[in-house]
């Protein structure tokens, strides 16, 4: 999951020159791609540091970006903008550890698709329309095919894709109140350095109980950068170049991207039924966006 897109940006006029279009969508793509590709590549780090350890170490890169971006005036910040901040801090470190700890048992693709259900279900929420009705009884039925009772089922592992879709949802919410209440990206600077900070003693403690590798640590900085940075600074930019609805409708595809880098990267194969679940959550959000008006 990348780290969602920083401050609202301008609105973006109807009509743009093919060649900004174009950018804007070749920078989604590499977006989507670069997430999903650094969580895979994170995923090699797991037999050394953990899944703990590789989210450790993304807290940190994630926090000098955000840092670097925002670069928020932390003494300016009132006790009614840190309630906030801290809020978003304790759920962005959550949201990671239980994604990145689903990955490691049930796969990047289904692991992905299930902490989607997030933003899909506020979007769907906060509609009374009966198109949005349907989109979500067709992403309920999904989740209960995938979530299927049978011998080989992770249910662990799904129970923390579902606790990162929790996360994820939390997450949109309190970014718009920290979006509120604290100016530019210096809200979600703040709570990436405060996640940085709670995760400093847990990086401390898997080094100690199991010193990392030059190749392990390597992983992980790749992860962080892949699925923090770039996502980050690439949103910043599509937002500018791209309709809103646009945008949504190309980060609801993030669950296919995941599951094709998980099977070419990681050999983690699907069946045709996996395959039919993140298929129907996909169209069902993407029947929700297209049948919106303004």
């Amino acid at each position: 999951m990348d780290l969602g897109p920083g401050p609202s940006p301008d609105p973006v006029p109807e009509q743009q020159p093919t060649g900004r279009r174009f950018a804007g969508v070749a920078t989604m793509i590499g977006s989507g791609l670069s997430n999903q590709t650094g969580a895979a590549i994170g995923s090699h780090a797991f037999p050394v540091l953990g899944p703990v350890g590789v989210v450790a170490v993304r807290q940190y890169v994630a926090a000098i970006v955000l840092l670097a971006v925002g670069r928020p005036r932390l003494r300016s910040l009132t006790r009614w903008q840190w309630r906030p901040v801290v809020g978003l801090a304790v759920v962005f470190g959550t949201m990671n550890l239980s994604l990145y700890t689903a990955i490691d048992r049930i796969g990047l693709g289904l692991a992905v698709t299930l902490e989607f259900l997030g933003p899909l279900c506020i979007a769907l929420a906060t509609s009374r329309r009966r198109a949005d009705a349907c989109c979500a009884l067709v992403a309920a039925a999904a989740v209960v095919t995938l979530m299927r009772p049978r011998p080989s089922a992770d249910y662990l592992g799904m129970g923390l894709g579902l606790l990162a879709a929790v996360c994820w949802a939390s997450y949109i919410l309190l970014n718009r109140t920290v979006g509120r209440r604290v100016p530019g990206a210096q809200g979600s600077a703040a709570a990436a350095g405060l996640s940085a900070l709670m995760f400093l003693p847990v990086g401390i403690a898997v080094a100690v109980h199991q010193p990392p590798t030059a190749s392990a640590v390597a992983y992980a900085v790749t992860a962080g950068v892949l699925s923090s940075a770039v996502p980050y600074l690439a949103d910043l930019f599509t937002l500018r170049r791209v309709p809103a609805q646009a945008f949504g409708l190309f980060m609801s595809v993030n669950p296919v991207l995941a599951a094709l880098v998980g099977w070419v990267g990681l050999g983690q194969n699907l069946g045709w039924t996996e395959w039919t679940s993140i298929g129907a959550i996909v169209a069902a959000n993407t029947l929700s966006i297209l049948t919106r008006r303004g």
